[in-house]
């Protein structure tokens, strides 16, 4: 039986969005110079880890009462060989989670978030555990045959995205009419409701929505990397940590290794979440990279 337990409180996005506002946090700006090196001592006593989320299928979401997902399988299995048996979770938006954070309102985010520079400011991620690409939802038959936001942008059409998700901002950087919803079945709604012509996210939770609705008259393009300013944008996403928690962040990321070195062992702990070996994080992109916005030249 998994360890895992919901701790939702409508509360939670109102306090982290009130403290941010007002610059209030718990002292993670200090940066991570060892300082609450303690974390991952205080969590072993507990024999608990609290997490946050956004109910985003498949990375970490609600089912029948329990947390479920690819981010949560992967931190039960990371966090059990740390010495924390039991995984709690409280869902929040998805643009309040590092806000929540570093109010205090659970100890790491865990929503395949994507690394950005802007991101990095405001807390510390772990290594890259999921690579990412993007997809279209689009009406049933692609009516305006939309494959890629170069089509939207050309068309003129209009694209519904998640709040706080990338890709809202490649929509601003690509000028392109944007509707920002505040969860994954919003921008499912707003398609098929006709309030935007595609919306935009990461390719396989696309993929896994469209499979558990199948009756929406809705279809999803085929994954793409985006183009910004002549640039693909390579992306990866990965565990959030206050900055200082790096004791916690450093042990796991040294489990995380374990996983991600080995097709194998990633197929076991995240395969049945649809991710393959194509998602997989080769070491060939680093946190570091990516929060300086030192993209790799695509090959």
């Amino acid at each position: 039986m998994r360890n895992t337990r919901i701790m939702a409180s409508a509360a939670t996005a109102t306090l982290a969005l009130t403290l941010a506002a007002c610059g209030v946090t718990d002292g993670s700006g200090d940066g991570g110079d060892g300082e609450g090196s303690g974390k991952l001592e205080e969590l072993q006593d507990a024999g608990s880890i609290t997490v946050g989320f956004a109910g985003e299928q498949p990375y970490s979401f609600e089912e029948d009462g329990e947390l479920d997902g690819a981010t949560i399988a992967l931190h039960e299995e990371i966090f059990a060989n740390l010495g924390i048996d039991e995984v709690e979770g409280v869902q929040t938006e998805f643009g309040s989670l590092i806000p929540g954070l570093n109010a205090g309102d659970f100890d790491v985010v865990s929503a395949g978030m994507s690394i950005l520079p802007e991101r990095c400011e405001q807390a510390s991620f772990g290594d890259p555990e999921i690579l990412y690409t993007t997809g279209l939802m689009v009406p049933e038959g692609n009516p305006d045959n939309l494959q890629d936001l170069s089509d939207v942008k050309d068309a003129g059409a209009k694209i519904a995205t998640q709040t706080g998700a990338i890709e809202s901002d490649y929509a601003k950087q690509l000028d392109i009419e944007n509707l920002e919803v505040d969860s994954s079945q919003d921008g499912m709604d707003a398609v098929t409701r006709g309030r935007a012509d595609a919306f935009a996210l990461t390719g396989i939770s696309l993929r896994t929505m469209a499979e558990r609705n199948e009756d929406a008259k809705v279809e999803v393009t085929d994954p793409f990397v985006a183009v910004v300013d002549g640039k693909e944008q390579v992306g990866a996403g990965a565990t959030v940590f206050r900055d200082k928690d790096s004791d916690l962040r450093e042990a796991y990321n040294e489990e995380l290794a374990k996983i991600t070195e080995s097709e194998e062992k990633y197929d076991e702990v995240i395969g049945e979440y649809g991710f393959t070996d194509a998602e997989r994080p080769k070491g060939d992109l680093t946190t570091e990279q990516l929060c300086d916005g030192e993209l790799p030249d695509a090959e």
